[in-house]
């Protein structure tokens, strides 16, 4: 069963996009990937509430049951109010990060007997009146109360109306305590009732680290005032303006309550900002962003910029697959949730950069949310890269995993690197018109990779970022049971931050080359990048395959691992996080997976396993056998790793295997966490059929499951037209008959033929409004391959590969 919802189209709504001739906004379904992770569901985790791109508010309903980390889940859980931050697809703790403040409607009560804790207030929504589009939310509850919410960056509007109106017997409850986690640590509120006006602050723990963070809101009221008082546990206090928690506090649940006097719409309209700086600041970010209380003029304000971000991926939404089209900008969508901007909203430093925050974490996102943005959405992107810049500025490294303002926890590596890398390569000559100093942003890779902080990853430490690099300098791999002498950290997840700071070091040679640094000092880390190949054991032998990544004792002799450990075959059980019962040497994922992990030099994974056919024969076994997880990263490039191998003809049927056995279009539509937009943006990236190599201007090309799209360029003003010749839809599905069009037999760039058949240049894809046509066939085989000339095979360092 699905979740329904509904479209509104907005009279008036102005073209957004160069060559716009439609609306793309009723093509976005936000209920995608909201299904209950609980009890075997696919647990997307993803937001479905009312926000403008990159907000920092984003309003919407929460549910009383876990895991709830949007605070949102489909048919399931009663609901508890309507709070004003949430995160996008997240893992981290299950009860969520944020909703802060929310408010409840609460009906047919007495004022000074209403039911105002959390689990007395809460009620189950009428089933079917869930229902959304970009920029708006609305449900009904079984109290006879009606929710509807519209936002700005940091502001937004909410309206209740009641079915059933009876004047004093209809209130609102304000919460100053429960957020998702119920983890207030002490805060306060003031209610000014000549105004309506109600201040709030509040301290809580972050959802994915060990800090409490501090957030302010701001509510003003329109409707006559026909009373208020403070509510403390159950007790409500007639006429009380004022509560005061001091730090710590634990365990209370308090809050305002307010009657009005409505006209016959039954309608309470209540204005809401949101501030990391004071409830003054989210007062005045309320009246600046929405000065006149205009309903409409918010939402189709908020429906615009959205317009804006869809139709920088144009295609004939009538000619195409009607699933693919509902896919694509839902994911286009979900892409650009996060990273929140939050600039002004810094409480730590005073400066004029951007200050981004859900940067959650980067190795979720470095992979495809990243390349994305630097494919569409350029300025947006500088001012992210310019904030990931100055974290280094003020902390001495590149940020990793920053939620609720604070540092989280870092996952895999540094995986801050890729992007900054990624940024170098491909707009390094226009950084400063970007805003991103290119000096500070080549020291901010330097000083990451070659500086280790005192703490560099310690559930206790505030500066969770940084590298082990006096150990991966001394030994060229993170070695297992060594007590590093110069500095202290977690020392677990070695294998798997082994291959993560090669791909680290892979960012800095490139970003070193892109920006003019010498060639001794490209040399460096680009060997420093192939240190890969010291964790491959060649005498490990798993499923008949042998030579797998294993971790390594400073000795130089082999740590064993099973390669199926914290697999989805695993029947121990391992640990594969990051806590200090990892035993495996692999984060979130097996030696099976990491053992293909060197995107920098692909040719020496498939020297090191054997060859071509051994390669194609080994990632086979891997999607067939069982280990492939598409809601895993370190497997996002596995379905196109074919390509290395000279067969894009069989990345292009396993790419359209993985998009319809794992994605479709209802709750349960993502094969785990949104994770910020990384399965998002990774299912565009197949729709067009495009792969990203990460701090590279290189893409896989494949079969895309478009006859064609123009991609538009925020910041060149660009559009480049990708044609289909061919193309075949009979192979939009899961297992394409061998008869169909789905294997590519040319790509010709403004009508010339490409070097190769695999790769395509970021900048033909960027360029002056350049037209790429695909011829598809349904020769199925090694006939065609990547191409006959000497640059047909994505590249790899280990063979010349990646120059400029």
């Amino acid at each position: 069963m699905h979740a329904t919802y509904t479209v509104v189209i907005l009279a008036g709504l102005g073209l957004c996009a160069a060559g716009q001739n439609q609306l793309l906004t009723p093509f976005v379904n936000l209920f995608i990937g909201t299904e209950t992770g609980a009890n075997g569901g696919s647990g997307g985790n993803a937001f479905p509430g009312a926000a403008i791109p990159h907000a920092m508010a984003k309003v919407g309903i929460d549910v009383d049951i876990t895991p709830r980390q949007a605070g949102y889940i489909s048919l399931d859980g009663s609901i508890t109010g309507i709070s004003l931050l949430h995160d996008e697809g997240t893992g981290g703790n299950t009860a969520g990060g944020y909703g802060n403040f929310p408010l409840s409607p609460v009906t047919n009560c007495n004022f000074t007997l209403c039911p105002v804790a959390i689990d007395d207030r809460k009620s189950a929504r009428v089933p079917g009146t869930d229902a959304a589009q970009p920029g708006y939310f609305t449900s009904s509850l079984n109290n006879g109360a009606k929710i509807e919410a519209t936002s700005t960056r940091r502001a937004g509007l909410i309206r209740f109306t009641y079915q059933n109106w009876t004047n004093n017997l209809n209130h609102v409850v304000v919460d100053l305590t429960n957020d998702l986690q119920r983890s207030f640590q002490g805060g306060s509120l003031q209610f000014d009732p000549s105004s309506k006006r109600v201040k709030l602050g509040g301290t809580y723990l972050q959802s994915y680290g060990p800090s409490n963070y501090t957030v302010f809101g701001c509510y003003d009221f329109q409707q006559p005032l026909t009373a208020f008082g403070t509510w403390n546990g159950t007790t409500i206090k007639p006429n009380a303006t004022s509560l005061n928690f001091p730090y710590p506090t634990t365990g209370v649940q308090a809050g305002l309550i307010l009657s009005f006097t409505v006209d016959n719409n039954r309608s309470i309209l209540a204005r809401f900002g949101v501030s990391f700086l004071s409830s003054d600041q989210a007062c005045s970010n309320a009246e600046s962003e929405i000065p006149t209380w205009d309903w409409n003029a918010v939402q189709s304000s908020s429906a615009s910029k959205w317009e804006d971000v869809l139709n920088r991926i144009q295609i004939d939404t009538a000619k195409e697959n009607s699933t693919i089209v509902e896919l694509l900008y839902s994911s286009l969508y979900r892409s650009a949730l996060v990273p929140a901007n939050l600039t002004g909203e810094n409480p730590y430093w005073d400066n004029t950069h951007p200050f981004f925050d859900a940067l959650f974490c980067s190795w979720d996102t470095f992979r495809t949310v990243h390349p994305l943005l630097s494919l569409l959405s350029p300025v947006e992107w500088g001012g992210i890269v310019s904030a990931y810049v100055d974290g280094w500025r003020h902390t001495g490294y590149i940020p990793e995993c920053r939620s609720n303002t604070k540092d989280g926890y870092v996952q895999g590596g540094s995986d801050g690197m890729p992007i900054l890398g990624d940024f170098a390569v491909k707009y390094g000559k226009n950084a400063a018109q970007l805003g991103v100093d290119p000096a500070d942003l080549w020291q901010a890779l330097v000083d990451t990779a070659e500086n280790t902080p005192p703490n560099w990853y310690t559930r206790l430490s505030i500066l969770t970022v940084g590298r082990q690099n006096t150990a991966w300098k001394l030994f060229g791999y993170i070695p297992t049971d060594y007590n590093d002498p110069l500095s202290t950290g977690l020392e677990t997840r070695e294998a798997s931050r082994s291959l993560e700071y090669a791909l680290g070091d892979f960012a800095v040679r490139q970003a070193g080359i892109a920006l003019g640094k010498s060639s001794e000092t490209a040399a460096i880390y680009a060997n420093r990048s192939m240190n890969f190949v010291n964790l491959f054991d060649p005498n490990v032998t798993s499923d008949g395959f042998t030579g797998f990544m294993q971790r390594k004792f400073p000795n130089g002799t082999f740590a064993f691992s099973d390669p199926v450990d914290c697999s989805p075959l695993d029947t121990v059980g391992h640990s594969c996080a990051r806590g200090t019962d990892n035993n495996v040497g692999f984060y979130e994922s097996s030696s099976w997976e990491y053992s293909f992990f060197a995107p920098q030099s692909m040719a020496t994974i498939i020297e090191l396993m054997g060859g071509n056919d051994t390669f194609i024969n080994r990632v086979n076994h891997y999607f067939d056998a069982g280990y492939f997880l598409a809601g895993n990263e370190p497997g996002f490039e596995m379905p196109w790793a074919y390509h290395y191998a000279n067969r894009p003809d069989l990345s292009a049927r396993r790419v359209r295997d993985v998009v319809f056995t794992n994605f479709n279009t209802g709750i349960g539509g993502l094969p785990g966490n949104d994770d910020s937009g990384a399965m998002a943006s990774l299912l565009v990236f197949h729709i067009l059929g495009l792969y990203p190599v990460p701090s590279s201007t290189q893409l896989l090309i494949g079969s895309p499951l478009l006859s064609s799209y123009t991609l538009s360029n925020d910041f060149f003003r660009t559009h480049t037209r990708v044609t289909v010749n061919g193309f075949d839809p009979t192979g939009v599905v899961a297992q394409p008959a061998n008869s169909s069009r789905v294997y590519v037999q040319s790509v010709m760039i403004n009508g010339v033929e490409a070097a190769s058949r695999c790769w395509i240049d970021f900048n033909d894809l960027v360029g002056a409004s350049n037209e790429i046509e695909i011829q598809v066939t349904n020769v199925l085989g090694d006939a065609l391959g990547c191409g006959d000339g000497p640059n047909a095979l994505p590249d790899s360092l280990a063979t010349g590969g990646f120059k400029f």
